[in-house]
This record gives structure tokens, sequence and C-alpha cells, in this order.
């Protein structure tokens, strides 16, 4: 049975477990948190409305890899040099990023307007069914000051470790 998991106030109890977070995610029984994932994702999810937040392609964004480009430029009947030129920046770490935040595709109504095309890293965030979570500890703890998603799935492993 899976732990309840209240919402309410979730940024500021996420800013209060961020130890107990780092804690789990550096001494945990990966093996065991690891199988509890997919549950704890679907619940999350079905709790949580990501059109309702979208704090991730507010604040955000995601690496483009030459794939992603390749797919996204091509609907827009745009050259991947041209795709590049107009939306995208590399980051320190030699990545393309969007030029802006909020992330360009990203509408007044939390719809994304490449969302069939959309990048890798948007299509498996938050990271939440996957080893992700425990391989890129630093990122999974930004990810949960900001997704509910990620707080939720946290607080659920505390809970039921």
């Amino acid at each position: 049975m899976l732990p309840e998991i209240s919402l309410e106030d979730w940024e500021k109890r996420s800013e209060e477990h961020q130890k107990q977070y780092k804690y789990l995610l550096d001494k945990g029984d990966k093996k065991k948190l690891l199988k509890q994932l997919p549950d704890l994702h679907e619940a999350a999810f079905e709790k949580i409305d990501c059109l309702q937040c979208a704090s991730c392609c507010k604040n955000y964004s995601p690496r483009f890899k030459m794939p992603d480009i390749k797919r996204i430029s091509k609907p827009m009947r745009m050259k991947e040099t041209e795709f590049i030129d107009t939306y995208l920046t590399m980051d320190k770490e030699g990545d393309y990023v969007t030029k802006t935040s909020p992330c360009p595709f990203l509408g007044e109504d939390n719809f994304c307007s490449i969302y069939e095309d959309r990048p890798s890293d948007c299509h498996r965030f938050p990271y939440t069914d996957e080893d992700v979570l425990f391989k890129r500890p630093v990122i999974t703890l930004k990810n949960s000051t900001f997704c509910p998603a990620v707080f939720y799935v946290l607080e659920a492993l505390i809970k039921t470790k």
C-alpha cells in the first residue's frame, strides 16, 4: 500500500527535507527503492497535472541532442542549423539548450507546441520512474524543489524505506 502524501505546502516541505532526500539518494537500498518507482511515479501523476504547473518549462531547459533537433526541425520546415540559430544556445557543458526562459515552445495554456516531437529530456522528465533518480542525485535534489512529482516520489520513498 502506498503512503498518503499531501501536496499542501510541498515547496516549503521539499526545502526542509533536502538533507533527508540526499541521504536517501546516497545511502538508500537502490534495488529496493528502484522496484517502488513505477508505482510511485504512477501515483504521483494521478495527483499532479503538469499542465497546472509547467514549472520545468517555465524555468529550465532540456538538453536538445542532435536526434531531437533533427526530429523537431523537420515538421517546423526548418533546417537544423536554422532551428539551432533561432532557438538554441550551447551551455557550459556543451549541450544545446533553449536561449530563452520560459521555453519558446510553451504556450500560455501550458501546452507544448512541439509535444509530439519534444526532446528526450522532456519526454523522460522528471525521471521518477527510472534509475536516473539515483544516478544523478544533484539533479534529483534540484528537481524536487520545483517539481511536485519529484517531491511526491521522494517523500513516499522516505516513508516506505
